[in-house]
């Protein structure tokens, strides 16, 4: 027999495995309901298309899901909610995406079921998939280390396997007997640094000298209408308290529009103060502040990861604050890298905390040399270490082909 290169070898397999589908294509359905999840999810497609390229993919997420090569069957952007009582504005259409995937599985039985976050929704499609004897993977798993602690049986009892990027978690699942694997933080495959600080300073024409803040009120409108006021007046406080203008640079997610910016307070403050509004070079723009306001979520990892002094901000509506607290354990901390480290490396604020007044207290010792700033950059440091090595998404693809060979 003759030898074969590496390309013939690799579509005479693929076209084995359409053989064995029945001439169709092994298909893997994977769910995210949030932006950072599909953002993820992406990176996972495209991981197992290059160690599978037979593969196809259907599921649920937003654009960067659908350029990836996923069949979108329903539209995350449409789901998209925080807090326990805004689910029911969208409780339409969260039923009307589950149907769309429950007939999917149902029709067509995908050899692997992924799901990414987004508990209360995926954990009913992990319920459908594992009566049919569909293999079901979790990657990035719900915060069961923060509320609902008992949950994890839940996901041990319909998930044949959870791939966490946190590394603490494994623990908690192996812990109880579960199959789970630490595989490492997708952002440290994602946070690059395209432009070295003094060329983005540059490139705004701001002086070396001038302190350079970062305001992050979060990707969700509702966090944005809540946050995004509060920080314009401390930045406000900011500028009358220091001897150098500071300019404040404000990276705007694509989920956020300038109308909403601005009738949040933006444009009222523009003519007194140096706000520039920012949409591309994100992580370049993050690394040239000194410090920043940011809302608590993954954007504080990623801050830490970009050595960037950060104080952490969130407040819910006062009903949903008031339901979370009677499931949600007591938390000493609340913010990733505070969480990874075990302790309160930075400061964090929530609800009635979140005034102009606290957070210029904690922000203006991180904007010069001082040992808070220190002490901070020498944490983020360790978090990084803790966070493990970039290969994410390789390593989770490398565990569902594994899956998908002992559930043929």
């Amino acid at each position: 027999m003759p030898c074969l290169n590496p390309g013939e070898s690799a579509c005479l397999e693929a076209g084995a495995a359409v053989q064995a589908q029945g001439g169709r294509a092994p298909e893997i359905m994977i769910v995210a309901g949030e932006a950072s999840g599909e953002m993820y999810g992406a990176e996972l497609v495209r991981a197992l298309q290059t160690q599978r390229p037979d593969l196809r993919f259907c599921g649920m997420g937003g654009r960067e899901m659908a350029v990836a090569g996923v069949e979108l069957l329903a539209d995350a952007a449409r789901l998209a909610v925080v807090g326990i009582v805004e689910i029911f504005s969208r409780l339409s259409d969260i039923l009307a995406a589950r149907r769309a995937l429950i007939t999917r599985i149902r029709t067509r039985r995908p050899a692997l079921l992924i799901l990414i976050d987004y508990p209360d929704f995926n954990l009913l499609l992990a319920r459908f998939a594992k009566k049919l004897g569909i293999p079901v993977l979790y990657y990035i798993s719900p915060q069961i280390w923060a509320w609902r602690k008992r949950r994890v049986h839940t996901i041990g009892r319909l998930v044949d396997c959870v791939a966490v990027i946190l590394p603490f978690e494994e623990e908690l699942y192996t812990r109880h007997g579960y199959q789970a694997h630490f595989v490492g933080h997708p952002l440290l495959d994602r946070v690059r640094v395209e432009l070295p600080r003094q060329e983005m300073l540059q490139r705004l024409g701001v002086a070396g000298d001038r302190p350079v803040v970062g305001l992050l009120p979060g990707s969700r409108g509702r966090e944005v209408q809540t946050l995004l006021p509060v920080f314009l007046e401390t930045a406000a406080r900011l500028a009358s308290s220091l001897p150098t203008a500071p300019i404040f640079l404000l990276p705007q997610a694509s989920t956020i529009s300038r109308e909403l910016l601005d009738a949040c307070g933006l444009a009222a403050v523009q003519t007194r103060l140096d706000i520039r509004v920012l949409d591309q070079d994100r992580y370049s723009v993050m690394a040239a502040c000194d410090a920043a306001l940011a809302a608590s979520g993954t954007v504080t990892l990623e801050l830490a990861l970009l050595r960037v002094p950060t104080v952490a901000a969130y407040r819910l509506s006062c009903h949903t604050y008031w339901l979370a607290k009677l499931i949600i354990r007591t938390l000493p901390l609340f913010t990733l890298p505070n969480l990874i480290l075990g302790q309160a490396l930075i400061p964090e604020l929530l609800q009635d905390r979140v005034q102009p007044e606290t957070l210029l207290a904690c922000i203006q010792p991180l904007l010069t040399p001082s040992p808070a700033r220190e002490a901070m950059l020498a944490g983020f440091d360790e978090v990084k270490t803790r966070l493990g090595q970039p290969g994410a998404a390789q390593r989770t693809a490398a565990l569902a082909l594994q899956m998908m060979e002992e559930n043929p």
